[in-house]
Parts: C-alpha cells; structure tokens; sequence
C-alpha cells in the first residue's frame, strides 16, 4: 500500500462510539444491554458500541450501533462526552465518543445481538464492562440536566400521551416525585400540550396530549428553562 504523503510515525489510537440507549416503559426509565460474547470481559453485560470505520463519521457510527442493535434507522441521539483514559480498554489505546439516544420502546425491533440484549432499570443495572458504568452515570446526569432545556423526554413517549404519563417520565428522569396538579398547572402554563380531540365515546378516557414544538421553540428563543 502506498505511503499517505502527509503521515506520521506516533502511534494512532483507536475510536470507538458508545451509545446509551435510554427507553421508557410507562414507570421506569431502562437502558439497553448488550451481554458480550468475546474477550475481554466475555459474559459481562455492555453499552452498545463499536469500532468506527475509517469511512464514517462519529455520529454516523452512532446511528449505525443504534440501527443494528434496536432496528432504529432514526432516533434523538447527542454527544455528551468523550472518553479518554490510556487504560480503559486492556487491548490498546482507544478513545469512545460517547452519545446517549431516546428510543420509544415500542418502536424498537430485533437487532443483530437480540439474543445477547435486554433492557434493564436503572436500579437493576449489573456491574458493567470497561468503564461503561462511568459512562452510564455521566449519561444520566446528561440527561438530568438536559431536561431543562431540551424537550427529551417527549422522544421516550408515543405520539399522543396523557399527562400521568409525562409526569411519571420525568419522576424517571430526575427520581422525583411531583404533586400531580402542579405538574399539570405548569404544563398547562407553558402551553407544551395540545390537547387532543375526542370523540363522545372516548370523553370518558384520559385526556391524550401531544408536544407543542412550535410552542417550544418559542419559549427557547426567549431563554427558556424548564423549573419544577
């Protein structure tokens, strides 16, 4: 193979992308495992992931992790953090992009590791590979604080929710409890919901919701943050 005219001796780590899927159950919110089948740490439960190919970007290596292992073609994933310490992998020198990704539960498929894959609480989450828990953690403080600016928790939910299920989306999220009328009165005055029109037959159900995003980007123009 014919030498790059513009290359260099050092050596070269290696990149990898994780990816922490996040989905939402109705009560809990779960993250998506993978139980890995080589060395180093055979049997162990794992963070999707991989080694990024020389033709990709890390977002694309990302979306393609998320794709094979949840079915997902798209999803909200973001960059939260990169990995960097010499010895967090014992086979070489390999440096993670790490991004975090909301996925409606029902919406995922059987990926390619089905069969070595499930989603697990985030009170049942066993000791991880590599430092895959250290990511986990920094990815739900990401999350945490995210939620304050970025409508993220309506990605873990269908289309049309009601408010019982927001409410108890964000108790998942920031593991609290909130007062089931002030939630719904500072929902209902930031003006995120449009309710949805039902017919007479249905009036005895919950009222269902959708996310007003017009609504949102407005309030972000003004410098909005999200206060409970």
């Amino acid at each position: 193979m014919e030498k790059a005219k513009y290359s260099y001796k050092y050596p070269h780590p290696s990149v990898t992308t994780d990816c922490v899927i996040f989905g939402f159950d109705g009560s809990r919110l779960k993250v998506l495992l993978v139980e890995r089948g080589v060395e180093p740490f055979k049997g162990k439960w794992a963070l999707p992931g991989g080694f990024l190919r020389m033709d990709e970007s890390a977002e694309q290596g990302a979306l393609r992790e998320l794709q094979e292992e949840t079915g997902l073609k798209t999803a909200y994933i973001k960059q939260f953090h990169t990995f960097t310490d010499p010895d967090r992998d014992p086979r070489e020198r390999v440096i993670t992009i790490a991004y975090y990704a909301l996925v409606r539960l029902q919406d995922v498929v059987a990926g390619d590791d089905a069969a070595r894959a499930g989603w697990f609480s985030l009170d049942e989450v066993p000791s991880l590979a590599f430092d895959h828990d250290r990511i986990l953690r920094t990815a739900i403080q990401e999350i945490r604080r995210q939620i304050h600016f970025e409508p993220v928790g309506f990605e873990l939910l269908p289309p049309e929710f009601t408010v019982k299920e927001l409410q108890l989306l964000y108790e998942a999220i920031l593991d609290v409890k909130f007062d089931r009328r002030n939630f719904y009165k500072k929902m209902q005055h930031l003006e995120l919901l449009t309710q949805v029109k039902t017919s007479a037959q249905e009036r005895r159900q919950p009222f269902l919701f959708r996310f007003n995003a017009a609504k949102y980007s407005e309030l972000k123009q003004k410098g909005f943050r999200l206060e409970f």
